[in-house]
């Protein structure tokens, strides 16, 4: 084993360690990259991370056979994958998990619909969480195969469904939907162009 007796509290050390850095990269570059493309490049690399690391386990642990201690530099190449799905976590869906939607919802609903936001996180990473080990003692390998199904389908999702929101006031995401090829058909028109009206009188006064 690599860390032996210490593996638990290494692997939390360098984990913690590559989070804060890669955090620190997307607050950096989340104005100057855009949502999209942080969204889209952490995805492909979390995809391409969790294919990895289910081939490793699964060619060397099999499905019901039990190797023993990992070689060294086995597990260095699995610490070290794991590590760069964290830094795509981190800089990518981690943080703009929470900063996109508080851009999208529109003022009137943005608090409830934040409240919403935080409690599904929350309510899934609980389960997750309790369920994740005895998933990984059912499935092995194919605990990492399905996750990537999801980091794929998140992709997909981002690729075609969320506008960009780089740079713009949450008072012009209205326009944002409206120009949108899928979204727009669920935007009244009429009630964004009373909104801009309303807007404009209350300057006024």
């Amino acid at each position: 084993m690599l860390f032996k007796d210490d593996a638990a509290l290494m692997s939390a050390v360098i984990t913690g360690v590559v989070n804060v850095v890669a955090t620190c990269v997307s607050i950096y570059g989340v104005d100057k990259w855009g949502r999209r493309a942080l969204f889209l490049e952490g995805g492909v690399q979390m995809l391409i991370c969790q294919a990895i690391v289910a081939i490793a386990i699964g060619a060397k642990f099999g499905i019901d056979g039990n190797p023993g201690d990992l070689p060294q530099w086995y597990a260095i190449v699995v610490v070290l994958f794991i590590c760069i799905y964290v830094a795509a976590f981190a800089w990518s869906w981690g943080p703009l998990g929470w900063l996109v939607p508080s851009e999208i919802f529109p003022l009137e609903i943005r608090s409830a619909a934040q409240s919403i936001t935080v409690a599904v996180n929350m309510l899934f990473t609980f389960l997750i969480a309790q369920v994740f080990l005895q998933m990984l003692c059912h499935m092995k390998f194919g605990l990492f195969i399905f996750f990537a199904f999801f980091v794929l389908f998140m992709s997909f999702f981002v690729f075609f469904l969320l506008p960009e929101t780089k740079g713009i006031p949450i008072e012009e995401m209205p326009k944002v939907w409206k120009a949108h090829p899928f979204w727009a058909r669920f935007v009244q028109h009429d009630d964004y162009d009373n909104g801009v009206q309303m807007g404009k009188g209350s300057s006024q006064v």
